[in-house]
């Protein structure tokens, strides 16, 4: 890849041995090159710029979790060297609560989670990016409520009127990234899929997903078949049912010794005013960013990614509702 070091072969393995350097090489000082200086990153609690803040997150994150492992299971991507390329990394994380943090006291507790990544990358650095973790999904494994997990994060910030406020879109910047992804046939059908739920046409589930389809959703939950990805899906839609549904980026793949995958980030930006996940309508404007990763096969969709932050959602609930 011309402007990459000779060390990678391609963006998969750029993506994947930076992480592996990064967290278990404990190579955060590496960050500074692989990392803009200026890079704004999107996190679902808010944003943050400067590699400098990344690296100081890293480190948190580390004291508290020291057996931190991430272990890459896919990464989806698009663009060349001209453009920039835009990585959708999909991460297997581990850890045990040794140290204290965001997550309060050691537990001695472990998780397994998953989270999802847009990074966008040129001149061996990544300069742009969208992070999504599971972080309902390492609450509710360290045996916490999610929901009262959020009202003590707000407390601990300083209460309603100084808890850091998470992302939304008029937080957001422009960074050097400024592609929409790939226009291959798979990305198509997974970005016509999410359409169709999102403007609450449920029955595209049984005629787009396999029978035997795997849904893996935040808070670690994993549901199969038809009424699993019904399941996983109607709530969410349901709680926010005027909000407006946008896609982002959009990527297709086929690659060798794989099925056909897509990645798609999108938002759902509205107001609470239904019954579904997040309990009863609060009238909280509310934005929800997520991201998408599916592998397709000879009867529709096996096996759907799907992150967004629940503990997000909550703290902008509650914020509302004071």
């Amino acid at each position: 890849m011309r402007g990459f070091s000779n060390e990678f072969r391609d963006l998969p393995d750029y993506i994947l041995k930076i992480t592996a350097e990064i967290w278990e090489g404990r190579g955060l000082a590496t960050l500074h090159q692989y990392y803009a200086p200026d890079l704004p990153m999107r996190f679902p609690s808010g944003l943050v710029t400067g590699n400098k803040a990344v690296i100081d997150g890293t480190m948190a994150t580390l004291a508290e979790f020291p057996d931190r492992q991430l272990m890459g299971e896919d990464v989806i991507w698009s663009g060349d060297e001209d453009a920039g390329f835009l990585s959708s990394h999909r991460i297997l994380t581990t850890g045990t609560h040794l140290g204290h943090g965001a997550f309060g006291r050691p537990t001695g507790k472990s998780f397994v989670i998953r989270a999802l990544a847009d990074c966008a990358a040129k001149d061996n650095a990544i300069n742009d990016e969208w992070l999504i973790r599971d972080v309902s999904g390492i609450v509710i494994q360290l045996g916490k409520d999610p929901k009262k997990f959020t009202r003590k994060m707000i407390a601990r910030e300083g209460g309603p009127e100084h808890a850091s406020r998470p992302f939304t879109p008029t937080d957001d910047v422009q960074g050097p990234y400024t592609a929409r992804g790939n226009d291959n046939e798979w990305g198509q059908r997974l970005a016509d899929i999410l359409t169709r739920i999102m403007d609450k046409d449920f029955a595209v589930i049984p005629t787009a997903y396999d029978r035997a389809c795997h849904i893996h959703h935040p808070g670690s939950r994993h549901s199969i078949s038809h009424a699993g990805a019904d399941r996983a899906w109607l709530p969410l839609r349901s709680a926010f049912p005027s909000a407006r549904f946008e896609i982002h980026h959009q990527i297709g793949r086929e690659d060798p010794q794989m099925s056909p995958r897509a990645a798609i980030r999108w938002s759902l930006t509205g107001t609470h005013d239904g019954y579904g996940l997040f309990g009863a309508p609060t009238g909280a404007e509310v934005h929800v960013m997520g991201i998408t990763h599916a592998e397709f096969g000879p009867w529709g969709l096996r096996h759907e990614f799907t992150l967004f932050d629940e503990i997000s959602i909550w703290k902008q609930i509650m914020l509302h509702l004071g």
